[in-house]
């Protein structure tokens, strides 16, 4: 499925002629079974990274204006190497895989300011088959997850959550507020906290409590209940401290969230902290800067990770310390449908939305094929 130029799903287009791609030097070529859906496909099909209101679509561009038409989007790649280029070792041939979907311009691997990525500035997983770098495309042996089930463990959005705690230096013990918390970042960061030893409080939509609880969330607090955050958000937590909120949402609330951290500074052994990754409630947020600077609140812009931090996912998903959160499976010719299901999907949808070539279907998408 091939993007044409930015607008609506009818700039997605089937193709049956696309060329298989050759792998070079250093590339693995990949037969695609799995790749998981996120929401960053859709804004950047809408063209919505626009950095002003210029009222212009644009594309994501800290890395320079990467996107090329025809473009296949899709960037958490699993499949099963079938070639590989010069200079791969031949024993990779039949490995099944997991895409670090991250385009690094940095040599560094703890630092990732210009981030771009599969599926963007290069072909990603929305095809039968793809090329991607030999030492990004992760080993995964583990027999107990199903190749959809490790696609809804993708980078995008498990690299993006944990980099807005290694960003916020989140540590054990300390009590995290996740907005957004049942989409694929929110519910990887309840996993992650766990992980670490933070402990995490959930926003969420109605009805998904005993679902946050069961991954780890230790409060869910239904946003459409709430009437002061502060005062509302410190009921929930019963007195305890939120020394960090990871904010995937913005729009109106986040005054209210930064209220919440700043109740009481005097007992706090910490500033409070502001990661912010989305802005899925608006993409401005009328905010004081007395209430940032009087209160020395820290914030950080988290956009994607660092290579150091996908690789310390993938040895925890090797060691099985990660839970996926698989919503269902939708076939690769289906896509315009999925892309409109994800939109308007509804509050019982919780999870990854996983895509599947119709060729691996039988096999790889049936089993978790999503009910509608």
């Amino acid at each position: 499925m091939v993007l044409t130029r930015h607008g609506g799903v009818d700039a997605l287009e089937w193709r049956t002629d696309y060329p298989v791609p050759q792998p070079k030097a250093g590339e693995v070529l990949v037969r695609i079974t799995a790749t998981a859906k996120n929401n960053t496909d859709r804004k950047v099909r809408e063209g919505l990274y626009a950095t002003h209101d210029t009222g212009e679509a644009t594309s994501f561009q800290m890395a320079g204006e990467t996107l090329r038409f025809p473009r296949i989007q899709g960037a958490d790649v699993v499949g099963r190497v079938v070639a590989v280029g010069d200079g791969v070792d031949q024993g990779r041939i039949g490995q099944r895989g997991l895409l670090d979907f991250n385009i690094y311009r940095s040599k560094d691997p703890h630092l990732n300011l210009t981030p771009d990525y599969y599926g963007h500035g290069a072909d990603g997983g929305f095809a039968e088959y793809g090329v991607f770098p030999s030492a990004q495309f992760h080993h995964i042996p583990n027999d107990n997850l199903s190749d959809a089930e490790l696609a809804s463990l993708g980078m995008c959005s498990w690299q993006t959550g944990y980099h807005m705690l290694t960003s916020a230096s989140v540590s054990k013990g300390e009590h995290v507020l996740i907005t957004g918390a049942s989409g694929g970042v929110g519910s990887a960061l309840i996993q992650l906290c766990r992980v670490i030893g933070a402990v995490p409080h959930a926003i969420s939509g109605p009805g998904k409590d005993k679902t946050l609880r069961e991954l780890g969330a230790e409060t869910v607090i239904d946003r459409m209940t709430v009437t002061d955050w502060a005062k509302d958000i410190a009921q929930a937590v019963e007195g305890h401290q939120i020394d960090a909120v990871m904010d995937l949402v913005g729009g109106d609330i986040t005054p209210g969230l930064i209220d919440a951290m700043c109740r009481d500074l005097g007992t706090r052994r910490t500033p409070p902290r502001l990661s912010i990754a989305g802005a899925s409630a608006g993409n401005v947020t009328p905010i004081l800067w007395t209430q940032i600077y009087l209160n020395q609140v820290q914030i950080f812009g988290v956009s994607h990770g660092t290579q150091a931090e996908a690789q310390q996912l993938i040895d925890w998903i090797r060691a099985d310390r990660l839970r996926p959160v698989l919503a269902g499976t939708m076939k690769l010719s289906e896509l315009h449908d999925a892309e409109r299901l994800f939109v308007e999907r509804g509050t019982d949808f919780l999870g990854k939305l996983v895509i599947v070539p119709d060729a691996e279907w039988d096999q790889h998408g049936a089993p978790h094929a999503l009910r509608r």
